[in-house]
């Protein structure tokens, strides 16, 4: 009887409710996540076929993303759909369809703190996956509805044709040194690493320094940790300030004259993956879900990731890494976006 009159209530109510709950007999997106059978791999890869694809939000790049899904198609023979975009647009996306009634994401990729407000908005379902325990500590959210499955490891990298190593800075202080004028980069959208960054010094002495440093050296600022990767490489931005560990390392590989090191503290996120709420091949998005936290692994870890789980081990694990804390982010997104804004990009050069 309650639910006929909430029924009456709005129209709206009950477009959203039948969007949400399962056809008669059809298992719930969150009764199939909380399954933990002992036939639990064959009945996502049973219901995955019948569903024939998956479909996922993503802000990695593509060259890595269709090494992964490369893998899982011929594994699976389930078919991925793609949808690239920045961390920004994902959030936006992923929002704008959930208000709309619209369910066409499976799976969402991208940073801590975006799937953190994500997470805020109801998009997610905690999945109860028996990989979980093999990742690091931190790695699963506090609510558990998103899991770190990579880290991304903040680091400052340099053109080994244009700067020497034993030239290289030892402080933050020390890229106020007139002989980095016109030398630096940074990226646009970096002010969690910001006050990752301060906070660690002091803010009073960390606040300084950054001032001191786009006052005497100026600092370019780019979109893009990738491009201005490429651009290090380039020489077109001889010292970046804020390059992502793997893409140095894979750059490196490829024989390009870049290299990388930190200034403490050595900063880093977790790349967050989830299921999503309304998932409309649930089974399919399961065994991706799975398959991030296994086979991937040890892809990622090849493509010099810095992965989660313990049985695949990456090297930058052992660093002294001091996590961003996604809650704190959005928290005081106005804070520590204002000053980014008002000493780095503002007075960028």
């Amino acid at each position: 009887m309650r639910n006929n009159v909430n029924c009456l209530l709005t129209s709206a109510f009950c477009l959203a409710a039948a969007l949400v709950a399962p056809a008669s007999g059809q298992t719930s997106v969150a009764e199939l996540a909380f399954y933990q059978g002992s036939d639990r791999a064959q009945r996502l890869t049973e219901g995955a076929r019948k569903e024939g694809s998956l479909t996922i939000y993503t802000s990695a790049t593509v060259g890595d993303m269709k090494v992964l899904i490369a893998a899982f198609e011929k594994k699976h023979g389930i078919k991925v759909n793609l949808w690239r975009a920045s961390s920004e647009n994902v959030v936006r996306r992923g929002i704008a369809e959930m208000r709309g009634g619209r369910n066409d994401a499976d799976i969402f990729e991208t940073n801590g703190p975006d799937m953190e407000s994500l997470y805020r908005e109801g998009l997610f379902q905690e999945v109860k996956s028996p990989y979980l325990a093999d990742l690091i500590p931190g790695a699963v959210a506090p609510h558990r509805e998103w899991v770190g499955a990579r880290i991304n490891v903040y680091v400052m990298s340099y053109n080994t044709r244009l700067v020497r190593k034993e030239d290289l800075p030892r402080s933050y202080e020390d890229l106020a040194n007139p002989r980095w004028k016109g030398m630096l980069g940074i990226e646009a959208s970096d002010p969690a690493w910001f006050s990752m960054v301060v906070r660690e010094l002091g803010e009073t002495r960390g606040l300084k320094a950054f001032r001191d440093i786009v006052a005497a050296n100026g600092v370019s600022v780019r979109k893009g940790h990738t491009l201005l990767a490429n651009l290090v490489v380039s020489g077109e931005v001889p010292i970046a300030l804020t390059t992502y560990h793997y893409k140095i390392e894979q750059l490196k590989k490829d024989g390009a004259p870049i290299d990388w090191f930190i200034l403490p503290p050595a900063v880093a996120r977790f790349q967050g993956l989830g299921l999503a709420r309304r998932a409309p091949r649930p089974h399919a998005a399961l065994l991706w879900f799975d398959f991030m936290l296994t086979d991937a692994q040890e892809l990622m870890s090849k493509r010099e990731f810095t992965v989660t789980s313990r049985k695949f081990g990456s090297p930058a694990q052992r660093l002294p890494l001091k996590f961003i804390d996604p809650k704190a982010v959005l928290d005081e997104d106005e804070k520590w976006g204002k000053l980014y804004a008002e000493i780095v990009i503002r007075q960028s050069r």
